[in-house]
C-alpha cells in the first residue's frame, strides 16, 4: 500500500508503466467536471471509475482484495478513512468473485489488526494484492468524490 499526495505523484512513476499512465492522468485531469461512471483510459488494462457517495461507519464495511487490478484512489474532494490489513491467513466471507475481481472479508474478524488512515482531498492511495482495504468510511457521515483507477496487474 502507497499514500501520499497527488503533487509527489511522479515519484511512483517508475513502479511500473501502467501504474506511470494512471498517476499521470489523475494529475493531468480535472474530475470535478465529469459525471459519476467508468470511463476507459487503456481499454480493460486501465480504466477510471468516477463515485460520489456519503462515507459509512466502519462496522458496516467488509475489506476487500483484487487479484487482477490495483487499484488507485484519488479523493477530489471530502474526506474519509480507508482501514488497511495486510493479506495474511484471513478467512473470506465467500469465494473470489473472479467477474467483479474481488474478495470480501469481515470487519469484526479483522478490526483489532486494522490500521484506519485518513484520506483527504488530493491525496491517493494505491491498494495491491495483498492489501486488504475498507475504502469510504467515518466516524461521521460525509460527502465524497473519489476516482479510483483500476490498473491490470
Amino acid at each position: 500500500m502507497i499514500v501520499d499526495t497527488l503533487s509527489n505523484h511522479q515519484l511512483y512513476h517508475p513502479l511500473s508503466p501502467r501504474l506511470s499512465t494512471a498517476l499521470a492522468h489523475l494529475a493531468a485531469t480535472d474530475f470535478s467536471q465529469y459525471e459519476v461512471g467508468s470511463y476507459p483510459l487503456e481499454g480493460k488494462d486501465i480504466f477510471v471509475i468516477v463515485n460520489d457517495y456519503q462515507t459509512k461507519p466502519k462496522h458496516t464495511e467488509p475489506f476487500e482484495v483484487h487479484q487482477r487490478y490495483i487499484d488507485v484512489q484519488y479523493v477530489v474532494s471530502g474526506e474519509e478513512e480507508f482501514g488497511y490489513v495486510p493479506l495474511a491467513d484471513q478467512t473470506p466471507l465467500a469465494p473470489y468473485h473472479t467477474e467483479h475481481d474481488f474478495t470480501e472479508f469481515d470487519y469484526e474478524s479483522n478490526k483489532d489488526q486494522a490500521a484506519f488512515i485518513p484520506l483527504k482531498a488530493g491525496m491517493f492511495a494505491i491498494f495491491f494484492p495483498d492489501d486488504m482495504h475498507m475504502p469510504g468510511t467515518s466516524d461521521t457521515p460525509q460527502d465524497v468524490r473519489k476516482v479510483v483507477i483500476k490498473v491490470k496487474i
